[in-house]
């Protein structure tokens, strides 16, 4: 952990061991992405895949897409356009204790 400094009422710095500034924790970056579905094929159908093939996915159309932050299922949307975009609208936040539960 690293070490920051308070400043005290006489504006002195006092350090808080143990403590990262939120604004270090603010700007570290993280890999956000959308999962529309998955698959599990042989590796025999997958050498036999070309332009225009089709893979079908384990979700259901309509149902929503999961929003994973590092691979973290966090909460699930539906697909928007933004100004000619993709975009997702979030339709559920996964609480904290369920996210924990799935580390």
């Amino acid at each position: 952990m690293s070490e920051t400094t308070t400043p005290t009422e006489d504006g002195q710095q006092t350090a808080d061991k143990g403590q990262i500034h939120a604004d270090v924790l603010q700007n570290i970056p993280v890999t956000l992405s959308i999962e529309v579905g998955r698959a599990v094929i042989k590796i025999r159908d997958l050498m036999r895949l070309t332009q225009g093939s089709v893979v079908e996915l384990d979700r259901i159309a309509g149902e929503p897409l999961n929003l994973l932050v590092n691979n973290t299922v966090v909460a699930q949307g539906e697909v928007v356009l933004v100004n000619d975009r993709y975009g997702i609208r979030l339709t559920r936040v996964v609480p904290a204790s369920e996210r924990l539960e799935n580390l």
